[in-house]
Parts: structure tokens; sequence; C-alpha cells
């Protein structure tokens, strides 16, 4: 066989190997397109694609903690209503004059005790996730309507607000309403990712793994470039660089770190795959199970700031159904209902869709009811393809 006719194999192997991890982006660029139709290309205008970022930056946020107590073979109902808890106690928080860095990490240790809370009784007492966060959510649920007295809590000035709505700026870098920080810092995280596809490349090369071939890497690059370059110049024409995007960036960076390049990552996954086995082999499953539900609530508590941020105030009905954009965002990002099998790009594309079907909707004027029955397809779908492709792959 020619070295021509072996490439043309290796790439379409590849492909086909690959194809469930990618499916889920080509799934985006079709409904954003569909969408686009629909909607008179609205959909791409510059304020649009801020305000996805900016109102559905709580799930993202919410769903890169998801994927972790999924994988691990749990589940936490809980999260939006210790959303609305922590967004009151922050409120309150912040109307002593303290200022939103102590309001911040007030929320981020009340989110964190809350998660050793839940994760206790699910990593010690043995007690299912599903029933002790479905106390959780009734609990904490009970709790805000009695610290809040059922009333909206409202902030003393707009200085929440900021983290979830506000733009960050370089002084004189805006000129004739083009907000040049976005782009340059788009043009930063393009050469950061070329350097880290590099680098991970000649480690490959260097422990003799299999790699991509040259084509493939350098499609690869070519798209997320555009990709990245053509969200800075949206950003750049609006209001510049949310917020909140710096937030959500940094939040996925570690955590994708976490779990592709640390011992506790490669726990989480083998505790999810098989908990007897991890155990077996001398893994501490209990104390896995603990953290993980620790960082559940420390990214429930940010997600909680960004939230009541967004709000303005805290609501005490806050929160509701935001676990279940959260696990939805999960599964139609590729995350194994069995567990053993995710990871947080996957989960943050599949935010992505729901978001950008939840905008195209409300685009095209659709009514909330007509809302979840879409939704409701789409997470049962989801579901399928992923029992189906795994029971095809011989993994059940």
């Amino acid at each position: 066989m020619s070295d021509e006719a072996r490439g043309k194999t290796s790439i379409s192997a590849l492909i086909k190997s690959n194809i469930r991890n990618y499916s889920m982006f080509i799934i985006l660029v079709l409904i954003l397109i569909v969408f686009g139709f629909l909607t008179n290309w609205i959909n791409f205008s510059s304020r649009n694609i801020s305000y996805i970022f900016i109102q559905y930056s709580y799930v993202l946020i919410l769903a890169v903690g998801m994927v972790q107590v999924i994988i691990i073979g749990g589940i936490d109902l809980s999260v939006g209503s210790v959303c609305a808890f922590v967004g009151a106690i922050s409120a309150m928080v912040y109307n002593t004059g303290v200022g939103m860095p102590v309001t911040l990490l007030a929320a981020l240790v009340m989110g964190l005790v809350i998660g050793m809370f839940q994760g206790a009784w699910i990593a010690y007492a043995n007690i299912p996730a599903f029933i002790v966060t479905l106390a959780g959510m009734l609990l904490f649920r009970g709790l805000t309507y009695i610290i809040t007295k059922v009333n909206p809590i409202a902030l003393k000035d707009d200085g929440y607000k900021q983290m979830a709505s506000g733009s960050f700026d370089i002084p004189g870098l805006e000129i004739n309403g083009f907000h040049f920080t976005a782009l340059i810092i788009g043009l930063l995280v393009f050469v950061l990712f070329i350097a880290a596809e590099i680098i991970t490349r000649r480690s490959r090369i260097k422990n003799h793994f299999d790699i991509s071939p040259a084509p493939i890497m350098l499609g690869k690059v070519v798209i997320v470039g555009v990709l990245i370059l053509s969200l800075s110049q949206r950003f750049a024409t609006y209001r510049g660089l949310p917020v909140v995007v710096i937030v959500l960036a940094i939040t996925i960076l570690v955590f994708h770190f976490m779990m592709k390049n640390t011992v506790l990552g490669r726990y989480i996954y083998a505790v999810g795959g098989n908990a007897r086995s991890a155990k077996l082999s001398g893994i501490n499953s209990e104390l896995i199970v603990f953290i993980v539900f620790c960082i559940m609530g420390v990214l429930t508590g940010l997600a909680a700031v960004v939230s009541t941020g967004y709000m303005n105030s805290a609501l005490p009905q806050a929160g509701n159904l935001f676990e279940m954009d959260a696990i939805a965002a999960c599964y139609i990002g590729g995350v194994s209902a069995s567990g053993g099998i995710g990871t947080v790009v996957g989960v943050i594309v599949g935010a992505l869709v729901m978001s950008a079907i939840n905008n195209g909707m409300s685009l095209m004027n659709l009514g909330q009811h007509y809302q979840y029955v879409v939704k409701a397809i789409i997470l049962l779908l989801a579901v399928f393809y992923d029992v189906y492709s795994r029971r095809k792959a011989g993994l059940g």
C-alpha cells in the first residue's frame, strides 16, 4: 500500500474514531445556521453573541462542575436552590458595604461548605446522590424563602452586576466604538492555543504515542483560530470583552487542565469507570467523591454571584431549573449516562447548543411551552445517541 493510500486510510480512521467527540461541534454550527436563516441572521449580531454569553454564563459554569459529578456516576439536583440561597446571602453581604471581592469570597466559601455537607452524606454515609441532592434542593429552597421572606433583595448599587454584565477594556484602546482589547486578547489566546498544540504534539512524539496527521492538526488550528478571532471581533464591535467571559474562560481552562493533566482528574475518571476496581487499585474513592461535590459547591457559589448580578437583585425563586439546564448540557455534550466518560470542552459545547437553541427560539418569539418541548426532545435524542454509540462500540 502506498504512503498516500495509508495516509488516506489513517485520516479516514481518525475521523471515524473521533466523530462522536466532534459531532456536537457540527450540530452547533448547523443550529446557528438554521436559526440564522429563520431570524434574518440576527443571531450572529455582535449584540446577540454577547447577550448569549452573559445570559447563559451561569449554565456554563454549573455545567463545568456537573460534568465531574456525572462522570463519577452521581447527579446534583440542588444547584438551582443553592444558587438562590447563596445569591440571597451574598446580596445581604454586599449590601453591608464590604465590597465585591469579599462578597465573592463569601459566596465561594458558602458554596464550598454546602458541597462538603452534601458530599459527606454521599461519600461517607453511602446515601445516593439523587436522594441527598433532592433533599438539598428542598432544604435550600426553603431556607431561601425564610431568609428573604419571599421578597426580592435589591442590591445597593450597580457594582455587583459588573461581574455579570460589565466589560473589560484597557484605557485608550477604544477607538470609534471598536474595542481593541477584545481583539488583542483573542489573538493572545490563539497564540497560546498554537503553542499548547505544538508542545502536546512534541510530547506525544517523544513518548512514542500516536499523533494525528499534520493536515488534521493544521485544519484543527485553522478552525479554532477562526472561531476565536470571530468571537473576539463580535465582542470588539459591541461593548468589549464581557467580564463574565473572562471568568468563564479561566474556569474552563483550570478544570480542563485538571481533568486532563492531573492525578485528581485521572482518579475521577477511574472512580466513574469502575468504583470497585478503583478502590482495589488503591484509590480513595470516598475522598474523590467528596472532593467532586466540594468543587460542585464552589462552582455553584460562583454561578450564584453571576446570576444574582445578571438579575441585579436576589430573587427567592432564582435558580429555578438551573440544575436541569446543567444536566442537559452534560448529556448533550457527550457525557455518558453511565459515568466514566465526558470532557469539560464537550460539555461547554453542549451548553452552547442549549443556549443557541434557547436564544434562537426567543428571537423567533416562540412561547416558553414550545421551548420546553424542543429542549426535551433534544435531551432525549442526545441520551439515545450516547446509549446507541456505546452499544455499537461494545461498551454497554
